[in-house]
């Protein structure tokens, strides 16, 4: 095990299972003459969603801190209980910055979704064409089957080497070349195109052929085709393991243990374009409407993004999850929504929308909890879902 202050440390392998790295607006974009309604789960009259969220936080295994956003036409409602920080008791804000974690996959998606709209990348290009350094096993997959996880290409942080590697260096900034190198004698898992693996390698496979059909650096890509598009002023992909201010906490748990800070115990690098990115929860609302309502590429495009097969993001979002390019579909009790989840150390997210880009849902959690997680974080987990399906059912409402 890493010795040091991160006392997370101690269950370390166990952290490394199912998050946005598998080991590893909003209200400002809003709008003018939007109404903006802020509820503590603890009020009274606060609704359902509300009282959720609070018995979230009071689980045995639940996060230190969560916040909702609900947005719909005309009003965005923020929902809120715990804290962002066990320390200086400081509320969860929808201005603090946070870990993406998987998330992440729908920014690299935007990317490349942007580029093939102005035809400097297809769909059906593939890694031996922009790539051609990469592993000749590699070769035939496609863009788009690493958007949808159909490549079969061997997910990086499954390796053992990767896995120590990262254990002795966690704020290390490697090349995603280096990364990748971990699973350069593997080939792929099934005939792509075939099937459907959740893999993160994918997502750097989608960064890099980006980077080299635009002959631009994937940060320089993020500005100019999202962030710039959609007015995100607090998203950025660090390098290392700092997080700006100011920015929720995310902890390690293992009760009856109190909560542990585990917020910079790895270097952004190691999940990149598959899991790097940071952004609070109302720059987030604001790029899912953009990304699922169209305003980064063409509806044509979107077309081809919307052809669905069966598999869950990961974590497993709510209701029945189905797996587009870089986007999953959510089909709850109350309707459908479009967007994706992600998990990493110290943090959960889920956010989707209508595709017409007018309602959408943003839900954090400063605890990593997935469908791995031991118990009780599992029985936490679980209530994170329906609590998930039922922010989707108040945006729909």
């Amino acid at each position: 095990m890493i010795s040091g202050r991160h006392g997370a440390r101690r269950r370390w392998y166990g952290l490394l299972i199912g998050c946005g790295l598998a080991v590893i607006a909003g209200i400002a974009g809003a709008g003018a003459g939007v109404a903006i309604a802020q509820r503590s789960a603890a009020s009274p009259g606060s609704g359902n969603l509300g009282g959720e969220l609070r018995e979230l936080v009071a689980m045995p295994g639940g996060p230190p801190g969560a916040i909702a956003i609900v947005q719909r036409p005309g009003s965005t409602t923020v929902y809120r209980a715990g804290v962002s920080d066990v320390s200086s008791r400081a509320p969860m804000g929808v201005n603090q910055y946070m870990r993406l974690a998987s998330v992440s996959k729908a920014f690299s998606g935007a990317v490349a979704l942007a580029l093939v709209d102005c035809h400097v990348l297809s769909l059906s290009d593939t890694i031996s064409k922009w790539l051609p350094s990469l592993p000749r096993s590699w070769g035939p997959v496609t863009l788009a089957q690493a958007l949808n996880h159909t490549s079969g290409l061997p997910d990086f942080t499954d390796s053992p080497g990767f896995i120590e590697y990262l254990k002795a260096h966690p704020h290390a900034t490697p090349s995603p070349a280096f990364v990748l190198h971990f699973v350069a004698h593997e080939r792929p898992s099934f005939t792509p195109g075939t099937r459907y693996r959740y893999s993160n390698t994918d997502n750097f496979v989608v960064a890099l052929m980006a980077e080299a059909a635009s002959g631009r650096d994937y940060d320089a890509l993020l500005a100019s085709k999202v962030y710039s598009a959609l007015h995100l002023r607090y998203t950025s992909l660090p390098e290392g393991p700092k997080l700006p201010a100011p920015y929720m906490r995310g902890y390690d748990l293992a009760p009856p243990k109190p909560p542990d800070d585990v917020s910079t115990i790895l270097s952004a690098a190691y999940s990149w374009a598959s899991g790097g990115l940071v952004s609070t929860p109302a720059d987030l609302g604001r790029f899912i409407r953009g990304y699922v309502g169209a305003r980064l590429f063409s509806r044509a495009v979107q077309a081809e993004q919307l052809r669905f097969v069966r598999g869950d993001s990961g974590p497993p979002g709510p209701g029945q999850n189905f797996a587009g390019l870089a986007i999953f579909r959510y089909r709850t009790r109350c309707g459908t929504v479009y967007g994706h989840t992600g998990n990493t150390f110290g943090y959960t997210q889920f956010t989707a929308s209508t595709l017409d880009g007018r309602r959408s849902v943003v839900v954090s959690v400063n605890a990593q909890l997935n469908d791995a997680s031991p118990p009780p974080l599992l029985a936490a987990f679980r209530f994170l879902r329906k609590l998930e399906e039922d922010a989707v059912c108040s945006a729909l409402r």
